[in-house]
Order: structure tokens, then C-alpha cells, then sequence
């Protein structure tokens, strides 16, 4: 499969199928350390690629504790602050499992954590949804460069990058493969 990220060149793995399905096992340890267990954990991905995150790590969860963990998936389009600056992209589905949010820890999780952008208009989009006894984020890759006040709960690697690089990360539910790329981004700033 091509590995390139852009016109610009080539793109350099820096996280291969084994190493994601490392970190996603670190993770879930994590979660259930903090959360004391996966009782009242609730996963919701964001697309795309956050669902299969979330789907997975639910997997994992399950294997460590035993449990069924909840995944459902948070569509965050109409909450973006970005709207009138891109093109229109089409809806993707929320699924909130039928025990709900309220009063359950929800784990949101994503592929990439850069601006923050993304997490506050999943907030958003969540407090329109119920009240949840609090609020995580798991992320594969945090590149840095946090235009707002968020930080990750559950990192899968921490990757300083440039602002003329791309972080490209493939599933194989949606791409073929595991991995993550790193790459420059387009003279065109594409």
C-alpha cells in the first residue's frame, strides 16, 4: 500500500499494527486504574477512525475485566467553529448505548488530538446529549499545538511535530492497515 501522506514526499511510520495494538492495551489498563474498574465506563468514538478506536479498546476492556463496556459513537460536525471556513462534510451517526450517559464516566476517543478543537465541539455536542458523572479523552496521537485548554487523559504516543507536518493515521477497518504516518504537509498548505 502507498504510504504517502501528501505531494510533498514520502511519509515515515513512526506506529506499525503492533505498536497500536500496544498502546490500545496500555490504555484500557489505564482506564480501568483510574476508573477503579469498567462499570460505569461508556466509550464514544468520533469519526471516524475514534469509533474504531473505541471499539476496540472496548474489546480490551472487556478482556481485562470481564465486562461488556458500552461504544457508541459522538458526531461532531454541526458543533465544529469551522463550518463557514470548509467545505460541507456529510453527518455521521451518533449512537449513545441504551443505558445513556448520565451519571456514567464517558471516555471519548479520537485518533488524533492537535488543536482541541475537535474535543471542545465534542463537548459540546455531549452536553446536549445528558450529564455524565465525567468526561475523559483517549487519544492514539498527540501532536501538540493546542489552540485551547484541553489535554488528553489516555495517550497512546506523544508526537511533537512541526505545523508543515501531517499525522495520517490508518485502521484497517477504514483504510486497510494499521499505522501512523508523519509526513510534510503540501507547499499549498493543503
Amino acid at each position: 500500500m502507498d504510504t504517502t501522506v501528501s505531494a510533498a514526499g514520502p511519509a515515515r511510520p513512526v506506529l506499525e499494527a503492533p505498536d497500536i495494538a500496544r498502546v490500545l492495551t496500555r490504555i484500557a489498563h489505564e482506564i480501568v486504574e483510574r476508573a477503579k474498574g469498567a462499570d460505569d465506563v461508556v466509550l464514544l468514538g468520533i469519526p471516524t477512525r475514534g469509533i474504531f478506536l473505541a471499539r476496540r479498546l472496548a474489546a480490551k476492556l472487556a478482556d481485562i475485566t470481564g465486562a461488556t463496556v458500552p461504544v457508541g459513537s459522538l458526531d461532531i460536525t454541526m458543533y465544529r467553529d469551522d463550518l463557514r471556513l470548509r467545505p460541507a462534510r456529510a453527518l455521521a451517526r451518533t449512537e449513545i448505548p441504551g443505558e445513556g450517559i448520565d451519571g456514567r464516566l464517558v471516555v471519548l476517543v479520537d485518533d488524533v488530538l492537535f488543536s482541541g478543537r475537535t474535543i471542545r465541539a465534542a463537548l459540546d455536542a455531549l452536553n446536549d446529549i445528558g450529564r455524565p458523572r465525567a468526561v475523559q479523552l483517549a487519544v492514539l496521537v498527540d501532536r501538540g499545538h493546542r489552540e485551547l485548554p484541553i489535554r488528553a487523559d489516555y495517550v497512546g504516543k506523544n508526537l511533537p511535530t512541526s505545523l508543515r507536518e501531517t499525522v495520517k493515521v490508518q485502521l484497517t477497518e477504514e483504510d486497510g492497515r494499521d499505522s501512523v504516518l508523519l509526513g510534510a504537509r503540501p507547499a499549498d498548505g493543503q
